[in-house]
């Protein structure tokens, strides 16, 4: 089956296996998704994850998920922009998720990144999504 949103799908991946309180969850593989899944493990909302080749340019990843007091780290983690409406913001207008607690992960002309390192680099971009 065709996937129209292949990071959409990533995320509602995660999503479903912490309301099942799973340890891992495997998700098919693409630069994409990986320079995402590098920004939530340097941020802290997911332990690791691990990659499986294939071959034949299929990959996949095993994402071990984090829990706290048998808790999901991840409260919430929502798609902003979509195929049908891409979101993009500036450095003047980049949204604080949860008054700071929260990150809004970017993809910016120097790479994905999460808001605070964009403000930093002072470049804006397309707001791929947002995590509690």
């Amino acid at each position: 089956m065709s996937v129209n949103d292949p990071l959409g799908d990533m995320l509602t991946r995660i999503r479903n296996a912490q309301m099942r309180r799973r340890g891992k969850v495997s998700t098919p593989g693409s630069k994409l998704r990986q320079h995402v899944l590098d920004v939530l493990q340097a941020e802290g909302y997911i332990r690791s994850y691990s990659t499986t080749d294939y071959g034949n340019g299929r990959t996949e990843f095993e994402i071990e998920l984090k829990y706290f007091d048998n808790q999901p780290v991840i409260r919430k983690i929502d798609r902003v922009s979509k195929p049908g409406r891409r979101v993009y913001v500036a450095v003047d207008g980049m949204p604080r998720v949860a008054n700071g607690l929260g990150v809004s992960i970017l993809s910016t002309p120097k790479g994905v990144m999460a808001d605070h390192d964009a403000r930093e680099a002072h470049v804006g971009g397309e707001v791929l999504c947002t995590v509690f």
